[in-house]
């Protein structure tokens, strides 16, 4: 083998190595986009969830004065009915009473209505004190927009709640869609 013929195989293998390193280089750098947008659909997911499992009642079930006591499940009512109710009667949503919050001890939200509105925009937070982001997801936001939806399955207008939970992180959003329905329209819970 003479040195010329050495010297090309050198450049050949060169040029390969370098194109192998290139392709692996490009796909080391795409692949944070998956994991940010994993995380986001989980974060989507987890208060999604948490939303959902939330009572759609009339009442507010911190307000025992609003029930008749024992409140029978296929009978129980508001005194103030619907314009008293925990979805506001067909008015605005949000918490109802409005000192209720998340994270409150006391006052929790109690009601899938009690989320329309709410956002968390200096990262995710755990459920334990609601002051502390969790590691890592201090630059994912949240929020959660709930639309009365009874008329798309042929109901009444406040029988179906419409959850939508939008989370970003930079140019990177996750939208989930979610349906409460007031299976009871009664009931205490």
């Amino acid at each position: 083998m003479s040195l010329i013929e050495l010297v090309i195989f050198i450049v050949i293998v060169s040029i390969a190595v370098t194109g192998v390193l290139v392709v692996y280089n490009q796909s080391v750098r795409g692949s944070a986009d998956p994991l940010v947008r994993k995380q986001a659909v989980a974060i989507a997911e987890s208060l999604l969830t948490e939303v959902l499992l939330q009572p759609l009642t009339y009442c507010d079930p911190q307000d025992a004065t609003n029930y008749l006591i024992p409140p029978p499940v296929s009978t129980a009512s508001c005194t103030g009915g619907a314009a008293a109710s925990e979805d506001n009667g067909g008015g605005a949503l949000g918490p109802k009473p409005v000192t209720e919050s998340r994270f409150s001890g006391t006052a929790p939200f109690n009601n899938v209505a009690d989320y329309n509105g709410y956002t968390m925009n200096a990262g995710i937070y755990s459920l334990d004190d609601g002051t502390t982001p969790i590691p890592g997801l201090g630059a994912y936001l949240a929020s959660v927009t709930i639309t009365r939806a009874g008329a798309v399955f042929s109901l009444a207008n406040d029988a179906v709640l419409r959850v939508d939970v939008l989370v970003t992180r930079g140019n990177e959003s996750i939208t989930l869609t979610g349906y409460r329905f007031r299976y009871a329209p009664n009931a205490t819970g």
